[in-house]
């Protein structure tokens, strides 16, 4: 079966968690790159210059494949791996979630600190809103004239998203579809042409 959909969230959202005085402000970001990240990061560091930490995690692509944590200062594996757990736990992708943290004066420990960051971060996912996303498939097919009607048969039937198209004596139609339907949509439009060679009136 192949995986063609992800979940990501429609746009940013802030969650907020506090303990023993120290305070967690934290963000979810939609983002589609490494880019994307860097630019976010840079500017929430420079909106809260004066607090202590800002750690962060990211996951980005449909396979979830590349993502990366930083834990900017707090003991290892204390912010960004418990931010980064967050978004694996609600299998999320495309997304910057940064807990940015005012030190209150009382140490939390380890322990202390991982819960913080976790909460931090799930409150953010809690108040973001989810979308399910499909990953689509470009296909573009090049074809006589005589196939128009039966290549639009099979758009109307199978309800693919139009890109571009051009009519002349050469035609072109450049065709969208969710990749779980790509290898059907292929298929049914590559049997128009022997179709039409058998029987040219059953295309009409």
């Amino acid at each position: 079966m192949i995986e063609d959909s992800y979940k990501t969230v429609k746009s940013l959202a802030e969650g907020f968690y506090s303990e023993k005085r120290s305070r967690f402000i934290s963000y979810i970001i939609p983002v589609r790159s490494v880019e994307e990240v860097k630019a976010e990061v840079d500017k929430y560091r420079k909106r809260y210059f004066d607090a202590r930490h800002v750690c962060w995690a990211y996951m980005l692509g449909p396979e979830r494949a590349v993502f990366r944590a930083n834990d900017d200062g707090e003991p290892s594996s204390t912010a960004g791996k418990p931010i980064l757990g967050q978004i694996n736990s609600n299998e999320l992708t495309d997304v910057l979630i940064l807990v940015i943290r005012y030190f209150g004066g009382i140490e939390l420990g380890t322990s202390g600190l991982i819960v913080a960051y976790r909460a931090a971060a799930a409150d953010a996912i809690a108040h973001a809103e989810i979308e399910e996303r499909t990953v689509d498939e470009d296909i573009t097919v090049s074809f006589e004239y005589p196939y128009l009607n039966g290549i639009m048969r099979i758009v109307k039937e199978d309800n693919p998203q139009i890109v571009s198209q051009s009519f002349d004596m050469n035609c072109e139609m450049t065709l969208r579809i969710r990749k779980g339907e790509a290898e059907k949509l292929k298929n049914r439009l590559l049997k128009v042409e022997t179709a039409y060679l058998k029987d040219p009136e059953s295309l009409q």
